[in-house]
């Protein structure tokens, strides 16, 4: 059973944030081999929404406020999960926990993510809709998607 946590950057203690950044680059730049900026001065202004299997980060997405990213739009990024975590329904999971945290807080914007081009038919299934052709984004394919309710 795994604990949703979702906390301001202010919020985070040393250890979550220090997991949280050591996880990304995990993912994204080690697992992905993707060289890219991690710290874009997002992240103190969004919400972090962590599953945790006891103290362990399993399952991780930002949660970004309207505007910051995307014109008139919130937005989810930076969405992972734990390798030694996967196939286990944690990315439907920390994706519908994410959308519905950012539909209670932000009545009246649609969602928009950036997603990778092979995880275009998972984000479908879970309500997104995809905009216009794909592009490379740090040289991964990626997709715009919008949810809207």
């Amino acid at each position: 059973m795994v604990d949703v946590q979702i906390k301001r950057f202010s919020e985070l203690d040393q250890n979550e944030l220090y997991d949280i950044l050591a996880l990304r680059q995990m993912v994204f730049v080690v697992e992905q081999n993707c060289v890219y900026l991690d710290a874009d001065n997002k992240d103190q202004q969004s919400w972090h929404l962590m599953l945790k299997d006891q103290e362990k980060i399993v399952a991780y997405a930002r949660l970004i406020p309207k505007d910051l990213v995307y014109e008139d739009h919130t937005s989810i990024g930076r969405i992972l999960v734990h390798p030694d975590a996967r196939k286990q329904g944690l990315g439907k999971k920390l994706t519908i926990e994410s959308i519905q945290f950012l539909l209670d807080n932000d009545l009246s914007s649609p969602i928009k993510i950036s997603a990778q081009l092979y995880l275009k038919e998972f984000y479908s299934n879970l309500g997104f809709v995809a905009q216009g052709v794909s592009y490379l984004e740090d040289g991964i394919p990626h997709i715009a998607m919008t949810y809207k309710r």
